[in-house]
């Protein structure tokens, strides 16, 4: 944890996570419109963030997008926050951020991205995410579908009821490097995720981005059971056994 630990005591690479929170993947040239610094110094500061993997970055045609990735700070949280403080830490900043007139507003709703790296191939991974018997084991739902473009898709319960919490659309089968799928009641409704499958040197790396949030709140249980849910999913790849006491339940759509 020490390069995250360097990475973040520079308030200039602190400034730029905080930039990324508010709108994520932005290229290094909207990055620069908001710091008065060099073009150079700046993309010093992003491949200290990169190395200390605080961000991600992809390419889009000619541009560089630039990511947070929240995986090392849940990782602090995981350590050193136990899971009965939270509910008291939660109150204590709710009322600080009140104090401070400090709310997410809801006409800007970021994109959610998560990126980790899983000791697998990516045919693995693509089986973890498709398969409705390993879903149904690190998920503790069944992701049941033909996984066809247009098809639809369906987050089922185990518990025999034949109930979905969430339904979908399949729109980019890419086996086994992209899915893209709705997560929610339906286009154009329902919000969209997509899982990019990178190898990474002798590893995989995971990229979800979940887009079209329809309010803060949205956004922050997202935040919250994403990181659970591919926690798991990367126990089971690597282990043969999903981490124990982990609420891999994502929360329904509203």
């Amino acid at each position: 944890m020490d390069p995250v630990f360097k990475a973040l005591a520079d308030p200039t690479r602190r400034l730029l996570l905080d930039r990324l929170r508010v709108r994520n993947g932005q290229t290094l040239g909207e990055l620069c419109a908001h710091a008065d610094m060099t073009r150079q110094s700046l993309t010093q500061h992003l491949a200290v963030l990169e190395a200390a993997n605080l961000i991600s970055s992809t390419r889009r045609g000619r541009e560089k997008l630039h990511y947070l990735n929240p995986v090392p700070l849940h990782e602090i949280h995981q350590r050193w926050i136990g899971k009965f403080e939270q509910p008291r830490l939660r109150a204590l900043s709710a009322l600080k951020h009140r104090a401070e007139g400090d709310t997410m507003t809801e006409h800007v709703i970021p994109d959610y991205v998560y990126v980790t790296y899983i000791e697998a191939t990516p045919e693995r991974v693509w089986q973890a995410l498709t398969d409705a018997e390993l879903t149904a084991q690190y998920w503790g739902h069944s992701n049941i579908s033909d996984w066809q473009p247009g098809s639809p898709w369906e987050h089922r319960r185990v518990d025999g009821s034949g109930v979905a919490d969430v339904v979908g659309t399949v729109i980019d089968v890419n086996p086994p490097s992209k899915l893209v799928v709705t997560f929610g009641p339906g286009i154009p409704e329902s919000s969209t995720v997509t899982f990019d499958i990178e190898p990474y040197g002798d590893i995989v790396r995971l990229t979800v981005t979940h887009v079209g949030l329809a309010s803060a709140t949205d956004h922050a249980d997202v935040s919250h059971g994403w990181p659970a849910v591919l926690a798991n999913l990367k126990s089971l790849l690597e282990t043969g056994h999903v981490l124990p006491d982990v609420p891999w339940e994502m929360p329904q759509p509203r």
